[in-house]
């Protein structure tokens, strides 16, 4: 069983950054994909962007991608997601997801994940 933690959500100004992490513990094996998606209220959950752990190649879906990146610390279990030039629009639960595999490219499709964690809530003000 793996569980995944994510932390670091708050409130931040619009124009501002904030670093979401993703704690991975359990049974986790050295293939492994994470990603990280967002719900906003009253809307679809969406992928934000994964990383595979073998790789450790990264997506980031088109939408947030000239703001937003994603790293690992395989040492330390831990994925970031950084978002710099937040807008009112990203806020939203984001919660981060994983799957095991040993794949070069990771999915943006949340049928691909096995394992959730619960959200950590990130509030964009204008």
């Amino acid at each position: 069983e793996v569980q995944l933690q994510a932390s670091g959500g708050g409130l931040v100004q619009a124009g501002g950054s904030l670093t979401l992490s993703c704690e991975a513990s359990g049974s986790i094996s050295d293939d492994f994909v994470i990603g990280w998606f967002r719900q906003a209220p009253g809307k679809e959950r969406e992928a934000v962007g994964c990383i595979s752990s073998s790789s450790r190649l990264t997506h980031v879906v088109d939408s947030v991608k000239a703001r937003f990146t994603i790293s690992s610390d395989n040492a330390k279990n831990t994925v970031y997601l950084r978002m710099n030039s937040l807008k009112p629009e990203d806020t939203a639960v984001y919660y981060c997801a994983g799957y095991p595999k040993n794949e070069r490219y990771c999915k943006t499709v949340d049928w691909a994940y096995t394992y959730w964690g619960r959200g950590t809530q990130v509030t964009v003000s204008s």
